[in-house]
């Protein structure tokens, strides 16, 4: 009996002491797990959308998050809907959430300076995506060369206007910095075509209906005009709806940019003229691997770079990095080349109003 019980006392020491042994085996593979999951901690990227109003900022959301995500980093999405207060704040609360990285989509290039720098003094380092936020010291700058879209839709209408012809300018909103430079890429155009720009007006927050009212209004001033230029594709649009109903779509060249969809039906409808094709899933994936870098504080611009960043660009009061894709002229002669080989939109999408194709 006495033995029975030394033999069972002894059990269950050699049994608490077996239990203690992998306890303390649990405790330090948790600890050396929460090491390595500091070491290796995820990126934080927060991105403030000026909105998804024109149809290409949703794509260049999707391509973004998947890219930076692939990559191990978290993203949070956020969408001003326009209003440059609501994208204060959101930046405001990126700050406060301590995100890594803050990419943003400006409303207003001039209106976020001072929230900016906030960020920027919180050791957030801040990306300038596809619109140049003036006056802050951006970490980064990445587009498409606007100046080069603008002198890409000026070529097309001097390919269809003859010298000494008259044209509208129907540009975005006035407070988009890219506008600007698309101004000034189309004006040395035309300019040096000897055509004449008759009537611009600009369509705040980049919303289509007021293309429609302008081109009405231009066309009630000067009818006898030649061609269009639009600032982006769903101005195109209802610049179009206008002249259809004043019996013109068709015989009025209309150049525009995006590449979106609808564009591109159009095009080969025959109805526009030109779309400007910007990669829009180049731009996004290389900026969320850009955003990833930054927020791992690997210097973008060195020769080790994985993505060299090698100009710069003047913001109005700094040199800052500047990455640059370059834009593709798209009409119906090379629709198929640059569109749907690409992979872009689908054949079958593009043609679908033109069955003989």
């Amino acid at each position: 009996m006495i033995m029975k019980k030394i033999w069972k006392t002894g059990a269950i020491f050699l049994l608490a002491a077996v239990l203690l042994f992998v306890s303390g085996c649990g405790k330090a593979g948790e600890e050396n797990d929460g090491q390595e999951t500091n070491s290796e901690k995820k990126v934080q990227i927060g991105i403030s959308f000026d909105s998804f109003v024109i149809e290409r900022w949703i794509r260049d959301r999707d391509v973004f998050v998947s890219t930076a995500e692939n990559l191990g980093a978290e993203v949070n999405v956020q969408n001003a809907n326009g209003d440059v207060e609501q994208q204060i704040s959101q930046i405001k609360y990126f700050i406060k959430n301590k995100e890594d990285v803050i990419v943003v989509i400006a409303i207003d290039g001039n209106a976020l300076k001072e929230v900016v720098k906030e960020a920027k003094n919180s050791g957030i380092k801040v990306i300038s995506y596809d619109r140049l936020l003036l006056n802050c010291g951006s970490d980064l700058y990445i587009s498409f060369d606007n100046e080069k879209v603008g002198e890409l839709m000026g070529a097309a209408l001097a390919e269809q206007v003859p010298e000494g012809g008259k044209v509208f300018a129907i540009y975005g909103s006035q407070n988009d910095n890219n506008v600007k430079m698309v101004q000034d890429g189309l004006k040395s155009v035309l300019d040096q075509a000897g055509i004449r720009i008759v009537y611009e007006n600009y369509c705040t927050n980049w919303l289509a209906e007021l293309a429609f009212d302008a081109v009405n209004e231009g066309l009630s001033q000067e009818p006898d005009i030649q061609g269009i230029m639009c600032g982006n594709d769903d101005l195109a649009g209802q610049a179009i709806r206008a002249l259809s109903e004043n019996f013109l779509a068709g015989e009025i060249a209309v150049v525009a940019q995006d590449a979106e969809l609808s564009a591109c039906q159009r095009i080969v409808e025959g109805t526009q003229t030109m779309t400007v094709y910007k990669p829009v899933d180049e731009l996004a994936s290389t900026a969320a691997k850009l955003a990833v870098a930054l927020g791992k504080d690997k210097d973008i611009t060195g020769m080790g770079a994985a993505l060299r960043v090698r100009e710069t660009i003047h913001d109005g009061s700094y040199e800052i990095p500047y990455y640059s894709i370059e834009p593709v002229a798209v009409t119906r002669e090379n629709m198929d080349e640059v569109i749907i080989d690409s992979g872009f939109h689908l054949r079958d999408d593009v043609y679908l109003n033109v069955k003989d194709e």
